[in-house]
């Protein structure tokens, strides 16, 4: 079934086709829409699930990983402030080994008070020990949210799917909804391996002296490796089921190009479009989208940029005293390599600022006119 839904709307019919027991929730803008819809299907019984009100989002974290633990599918959302106030749950969900799914709708941090699109407040987030996934756009979005639970559910990690503020969180557009049966057959229900029961004497979360400690967090390190194979896999059988498949990045425009555009997000669809018309002008720039930031898929990276001459990565969050999020992951990965490319490192958008096509045309054309970056951030579209 098609219809035009919001992708906040997107999120919350991916969260019913997954079959979620229990969804926590606390409201902030711009997610409110996502748990207002989930509370709706639960009341009026379109999803039998279990809704908790709590009174921040901190609680609504430690709630559901309450949920999971005791062995049901549980989801929250949340966006900005909400997200870093879970914080030290994070660590929590990703440390227990949960297979909870969290979406997070991009949105600036404070202080200034901002609710415009940056990426800043998940990216900030990257060593919690949390899978992200970045969307494009509305279809993605839903058809994500399946997959991320699978994924989730097999590596025993949580999963952060991230979508745009307003970009995409508000903006409706023509949406396919999958068929509630094949996403039974794609995902089955849950089963915990560890579930707090009152049946048995088990302990969960317990204090770990530094003769086990260091161990837990190699199986983390482990099961975030095998989480890029795992993904790639799901999104397969996802492709094979309902002709839609999005990998762990996408290459475009490939042919030819020895410049490569690396984006994530909805910015990524501007991109395309910039990246045609340049085509026709005889200009090959290719465009790769990053929908996996965490793990970082770095042999990936290594494979498919190894081979072009310069890199324009482009930022829509910052992390100070560095650079932005994306073109530091990149850079690392080529750190130990023989040959490398270029990496040029632009940061945009930040507070819900539009990026243009004039903007990326102007990153596109510092990148050929260059032959090395003059700076480690190169800022566009800043006010002088």
């Amino acid at each position: 079934m098609k219809k035009v839904m919001t992708g906040n709307e997107a999120v919350a019919q991916g969260v019913k086709l997954s079959r979620v027991q229990v969804i926590s929730a606390y409201p902030i803008t711009p997610q409110t829409t996502i748990v207002e819809e989930l509370s709706e299907m639960c009341a009026d019984g379109r999803l039998n699930a279990k809704f908790l009100k709590v009174e921040s989002e901190h609680s609504a974290m430690a709630s559901i990983i309450a949920s999971c633990t005791a062995g049901v599918r549980s989801f929250t959302a949340t966006s900005s402030q909400g997200l870093v106030l879970m914080h030290e749950m994070l660590h929590w969900a990703a440390g227990a080994r949960l297979p909870v799914v969290m979406v997070n709708v991009n949105r600036a941090l404070g202080s200034p008070w901002n609710i415009g699109n940056e990426q800043s407040d998940s990216l900030s987030q990257r060593d919690t020990g949390w899978i992200q996934l970045y969307c494009e756009n509305n279809q993605e979005v839903v058809d994500t949210i399946p997959q991320a639970y699978r994924i989730a559910e097999t590596v025993k990690l949580p999963v952060m799917v991230v979508l745009d503020a307003f970009v995409l969180s508000h903006t409706a557009e023509p949406t396919e909804i999958p068929d509630q049966e094949r996403i039974d057959e794609f995902l089955p229900p849950f089963k915990g391996d560890f579930t707090l029961t009152g049946r048995r004497h088990q302990s969960f979360n317990p204090i770990t002296s530094p003769d086990y400690y260091m161990e837990f967090r190699y199986k983390i390190q482990k099961a975030m490796d095998q989480a890029k194979e795992v993904a790639r896999s799901v999104d397969e059988d996802y492709e094979g089921l309902f002709r839609r498949g999005y990998g762990i990045m996408e290459k475009y425009n490939w042919d030819g190009a020895d410049t490569v555009l690396v984006t994530s997000g909805a910015v990524t669809s501007t991109s395309r479009f910039v990246a045609d018309e340049l085509a026709k002008e005889g200009k090959r720039v290719g465009l790769l989208k990053m929908k996996m930031f965490r793990p970082f898929p770095t042999e990936a990276i290594r494979e498919v940029l190894g081979g072009t001459r310069k890199v324009a990565v482009l930022d829509r969050g910052l992390s100070f005293g560095q650079s932005g999020f994306f073109a530091q992951e990149i850079r690392s990965t080529f750190c130990n390599e023989d040959e490398q490319p270029r990496i040029f490192g632009f940061v945009a958008g930040l507070g819900g600022r539009d990026v243009t096509p004039e903007d990326i045309r102007q990153m596109i054309s510092y990148t050929l006119e260059n032959d090395r970056p003059r700076h480690d951030i190169i800022w566009i579209g800043l006010k002088q």
